[in-house]
């Protein structure tokens, strides 16, 4: 039934969003500078990367997650720089007392780079599989109109997290004292940079793996 692939969709997604990991600092904290605008554009780029990624695997679709494996060396060594980057203009970053406006191209940047960050990573459509397997999803080759249905559920699920997510922050944000939002930015920042320096030093043992496979 085609509801039912919304539903393990919209679960799937949910699963996969909940976990607070490097991009969700990222987004967390472009609500709390920014405002939920700017949050909720990063928040839909994970979504939508998720939810692409959900596709891809359904459908066993070789090409995309061939190239992602075969370019995971680059694809991580960019990642990795650019979390770096990332949290260190977090932690950086004070609180204004105004949220600034944020529309047009700065929302557009806010959902490009997330969406970019999450797909490019090889390890978000190794999870849909892994999660598949796990669920007793059954392979849906040839099966597209199910495989649409699965991926859009997947985008509801996780969409709708991070909406809920960020109507919490905006009334949270409302309620603080910018010494605590102050804080809030130095961890955030420092546990970014964190995971993107154990990106970067996962590279050595990656390289030496790709040199003996080819």
């Amino acid at each position: 039934m085609p509801i039912f692939y919304i539903i393990q969709g919209i679960l799937i997604g949910l699963v996969v969003a909940v976990p607070v990991g490097p991009l969700g600092l990222l987004c967390i904290n472009r609500s709390l500078i920014l405002g939920a605008g700017a949050g909720l554009a990063s928040g839909m780029g994970v979504a939508s990367a998720d939810a692409l990624a959900a596709g891809i695997a359904a459908l066993g679709i070789s090409l995309v997650s061939d190239f992602l494996l075969a370019h995971q060396f680059t694809l991580r060594l960019v990642g990795g720089i650019f979390l770096c980057i990332l949290g260190y203009r977090i932690f950086r970053t004070e609180p204004a007392a105004k949220l600034p406006t944020i529309r047009g191209n700065g929302l557009l940047s806010a959902y490009a780079t997330t969406f970019l960050l999450t797909f490019s990573n090889p390890v978000t459509i190794i999870s849909f599989v892994a999660i598949y397997a796990g669920w007793h999803v059954p392979s849906l080759h040839g099966h597209y109109l199910a495989a649409a249905l699965l991926t859009f559920g997947v985008f509801i699920g996780s969409g709708l997290w991070w909406i809920i997510l960020f109507a919490g922050l905006t009334l949270f944000r409302l309620n603080i004292s910018s010494g605590f939002l102050s804080w809030v930015h130095r961890v955030s920042g420092v546990v970014i940079v964190g995971f993107g320096v154990a990106v970067l030093l996962s590279l050595s043992p990656l390289k030496q793996t790709l040199n003996m496979n080819f």
